[in-house]
């Protein structure tokens, strides 16, 4: 009984499951018409929902929210289920007309049951999305992406090479920090803008960009960070700048980060932020831009790249570009016209655009020269100069520290464009106009002098020339700038007169004599000035280099009680001063070096304030009788003057007790005494020329006690030297006498040209000018050996060697000359070795570790190739590195 009670019960649940399964295959063939209708209802309803969201979320984003992930995958989910519908319903009319018999069957039940089967799931799965679609927040605080992509201006010209040079040199691991400087408006920020962009393709690169500016606020910074970081809130606001910096570490410590720092000014403190020390080890990494190369030092850049003016032809692209073809072909002349323009710019991206900006309207060819009258004469009155470009420029000036310095870049106006300035006559103004204190010591005023100059190079006011670190130009619109500021910005444009080099032939109309303060008239073609001029509160008047000067009245000088510096050089044909050059009582700087000058005025004798005189040149002057009443002189150039013949003329200048600073041609044999037996002479700083002098042995020790000696040219010498056994020997006869050889006693000379000598066998007493930079020898017939082996015995015991320091080497028309040393020198400094018609100099003393390397490796000229052949190099390294380097040169 039992055991068919169980058999009975289990096959009533087989035959209730069949049953159950049979019912729902038949209700998804049957129901199909009704689901259809269902869904089709469902999804419109869904698509409804999908849109009133979507709404919301546009609202949300733009208030700078970000959508919710789960709100983003819900949109997703709704896309996809309604294509899916959509497929479904496109098909539903065939599959009704299958059913039969009722809806109770189909002509093809296979087909109809898997329709229906997914008609239903589908119909199940639209009203679960249309019930999960209920969203109380969908939207919160946009999370920060890695990096953003910044703007970035649509015109960029001639910067491919440099973007791909900086980021090269960025990705490779040693570097860490890089400064990209230049001057304002170069294009600084430009680039850094285009390396942020280039690390969007960088998946693993965390970018954060600051704006710095002048003033630099740590906590500013902080805060921009801490936005990014996601960091802000009121926990964030409550914590102080320390608090705040371990935060923001903790957080970079675990990035690779790349910190871009726009516009620095001074050295940002890193650690202060919170910004973990970038390192080849943590991959991280800082870029900064600053005007200052200064700045670049400061922040310990390991890599420092110059921003520089666009080439000429780039600066025409970009300048076109701006201008736009309508306008360039509006007229035949205008694109002559618009490479003008272009060149008044020198290249600077910033003035390329605002100019090229407001000239893209003007079409006509009047306007066009209206637009070179007006940059060339005062470019600050241009459209947009005064608004958008010289203030951008005037950010530099300002940030100068000190109005002495300030003054000092002012100053550098007063020369023509493009004009090559000389740092050492720069000084020289600067001195003797009271902007550095020449109390201090004219050797100490110097020093301070190069400082300065060093900083407006470094803050990319003045630019070094290339090929020449003696002297500095301005770049164009820099000084358009200086001059528009010493004007009072454009309201006392007759403040600062600066017409030179413009091709006048008379001094200039000026609305108001009496506020004119500097005027620069040097490079012109005045021939005669005549009258007087109410200038109370002038104190600089250039003069120079006007080639057809032939007078100027005495009624000119009466009206400058405080002219200071008067420069009237190079005026060949000015053979004569008034007088009334006396009424100059607050003058202390006189330049008639290179003038026709015949005699000093009688009133010259009066300028008793004068500290630097140059008569360098005077070919004419043939007497300075009356200089010594000029106490007050610290610097006196008289090099290369027809009254250095004069006997009187060292007799002149004992009684110059405060000069500093001498420059004097010496022609005589008693000259030369009376120049020895002066104490006021032989304790200043000379250049000394001797000329056509019997110079006996004791000539070099007396040399040597001359402790400031910088430069000495010996022109047509004759030597009669007694054969010294040793270095000791030399020194024994030099005043006063010193026990070690190894003590140096020419310690400032760095320049020695000996030209013309009869008797001269060696040089061997250089050895004791350890700070020689240029030696120059030309024609010493009887010259054998540069150094003299047997003669230096104790300073190679002493470890001395010598030429540590010497930059250039010239030796030309000298047919003993056998050796210079007889072994290899390190020449650490040396750049330029020059040897012409030596013939039996075949020997160098080099090794292949002489010389400079890199950019100025040392350079070996010579004048005949068959000398070169006949060289006996050291071994097959040194003619390895320097044959290459060998240049034939005729002359």
């Amino acid at each position: 009984m039992g055991g068919c009670f169980s058999v009975s019960l289990q096959c009533d649940q087989v035959v209730n499951h069949a049953t159950q399964w049979l019912c729902v295959k038949v209700s998804y063939i049957h129901n199909l018409k009704e689901n259809l209708a269902a869904l089709e209802t469902t999804v419109e309803e869904l698509k409804a929902k999908r849109e009133d969201l979507s709404r919301r979320l546009e609202s949300e984003e733009n208030k700078g929210l970000q959508r919710l992930a789960e709100v983003q995958a819900w949109l997703t989910r709704v896309e996809t289920v309604e294509s899916q519908v959509n497929g479904l319903l496109s098909v539903g009319t065939t599959e009704i007309q299958r059913l039969c018999l009722c809806e109770f069957c189909s002509k093809s039940l296979k087909l109809s049951y898997r329709y229906g089967k997914r008609v239903f799931k589908m119909l199940k799965e639209v009203e679960n999305l249309k019930a999960n679609g209920v969203f109380a927040v969908i939207a919160g605080k946009a999370q920060a992406s890695e990096v953003v992509e910044r703007p970035i201006q649509p015109t960029i010209v001639g910067r491919e090479t440099l973007l791909e040079t900086v980021w090269n040199r960025l990705m490779e691991d040693e570097v860490s920090i890089m400064g990209l400087y230049g001057m304002g408006g170069v294009g600084k920020t430009t680039l850094l803008t285009q390396i942020n962009n280039k690390f969007l393709k960088k998946e693993d690169a965390f970018v954060i960009w600051i704006v710095v500016s002048k003033e630099l606020q740590i906590r500013n910074i902080q805060e921009e960070i801490a936005k990014k970081l996601e960091l802000d809130g009121e926990d964030w606001n409550r914590k102080d700048k320390e608090q705040k910096a371990c935060e923001i570490h903790s957080v970079l410590k675990r990035k690779k980060s790349v910190l871009l720092l726009d516009d620095i000014w001074e050295k940002v403190n890193l650690m202060e932020i919170g910004v973990p020390y970038p390192t080849k080890e943590n991959r991280c990494k800082v870029v900064f831009t600053t005007r200052s190369l200064e700045v670049c030092g400061r922040m310990g850049a390991n890599v420092e790249i110059a921003v520089q003016c666009l080439s000429p032809h780039d600066a025409l692209e970009l300048f076109k570009k701006k201008v736009g073809e309508i306008t360039l072909t509006s007229h035949p002349d205008i694109p002559e016209l618009a490479a003008i323009v272009a060149k008044k710019c020198q290249g600077l991206p910033l003035a390329l655009n605002v100019i090229g900006e407001t000239m893209a309207c003007k079409r006509t060819i009047q306007e066009w020269k209206h637009a070179v009258d007006v940059l060339t004469s005062y470019a600050a009155e241009f459209s947009g100069m005064e608004d958008e470009i010289l203030p951008i420029l005037k950010f530099s000036y300002d940030n100068l520290k000190g109005e002495d310095v300030k003054l000092c870049f002012l100053y550098c106006t007063l020369f023509p464009e493009d004009h090559r300035i000389w740092k050492r006559i720069l000084i020289d103004y600067w001195i003797c106009e009271g902007f550095i204190d020449e109390n201090i010591g004219m050797e100490r005023a110097e020093n301070k002098g190069y400082e300065i100059i060093g900083s407006l190079i470094r803050s990319s006011l003045l630019m070094e020339n290339i090929n020449d670190e003696n002297n500095v130009y301005m770049h164009d619109v820099v000084r358009e700038m200086a001059l528009w500021i010493a004007s009072d910005f454009g309201e006392q444009k007759d403040k600062f007169i600066v017409q030179a080099g413009v091709g006048l032939n008379e001094i200039p109309k000026v609305k108001d004599w009496k506020i004119v303060k500097r005027m620069s008239l040097m490079y012109n073609k005045i021939d005669h000035i005549s009258g007087s001029l109410d200038c109370p509160e002038l104190t600089t008047l250039f003069l120079q280099e006007n080639k057809t000067l032939v007078s100027i009245s005495g009624a000119f000088f009466l009206n400058m009680p405080r002219l200071v510096v008067l420069d009237l050089s190079g005026n060949a044909k000015l053979y004569e001063l008034p007088d009334e050059i006396s009424q100059l009582v607050s003058l202390k700087y006189l330049d008639m070096s290179m003038s026709g000058i015949h005699c000093l005025p009688v009133g010259f004798r009066e300028l008793k304030n004068l500290i630097h005189l140059d008569l360098g040149y005077t070919k004419n002057l043939s007497s300075i009788v009356g200089i010594s009443a000029l106490l007050n002189l610290k610097v006196l150039k008289l090099w290369k003057s027809k009254f250095s013949k004069d006997i009187n003329t060292v007799e002149e200048l004992r009684d110059l007790e405060h000069l500093e600073v001498l420059y004097i041609s010496i022609h005589y044999d008693s000259g030369l005494d009376q120049f020895f037996s002066s104490h006021n002479l032989m304790r200043s700083k000379k250049i000394l020329e001797i000329n056509g002098l019997q110079l006996d042995s004791s000539w070099v020790s007396r040399l040597a006690s001359m402790e400031k000696l910088f430069v000495v040219h010996l022109r047509g010498c004759t030597f009669y030297e007694e054969k010294m056994d040793s270095a000791i020997s030399i020194r024994s006869k030099m005043v006063p006498p010193l026990q070690n050889p190894t003590n140096a006693c020419f310690l400032s000379l760095s320049t020695i040209s000996i030209v013309g000598s009869k008797g001269l066998e060696d040089l061997t007493w250089l050895m004791f000018a350890p700070n020689l930079k240029v030696l120059f020898v030309r024609g010493a017939d009887e010259l054998e050996d540069m150094i003299h082996k047997e003669k230096t015995i104790a300073c190679e015991e002493s470890g001395i060697v010598p030429f540590r320091k010497l930059e250039a080497l010239r030796l030309i028309d000298l047919p003993e000359l056998k050796k210079i040393y007889w072994r290899p020198l390190p020449f650490p400094c040396l750049t330029e070795f020059t040897v012409k018609r030596c013939p039996k100099l075949r020997k160098l003393p080099l090794s292949c570790k002489s010389g400079t390397s890199g950019e100025k490796g040392l350079v070996i000229k010579y004048g005949e190739r068959g000398w070169l052949e006949g060289v006996e190099w050291e071994d097959e390294a040194t003619k390895a590195r320097f044959l290459p380097s060998c240049i034939e040169e005729q002359g």
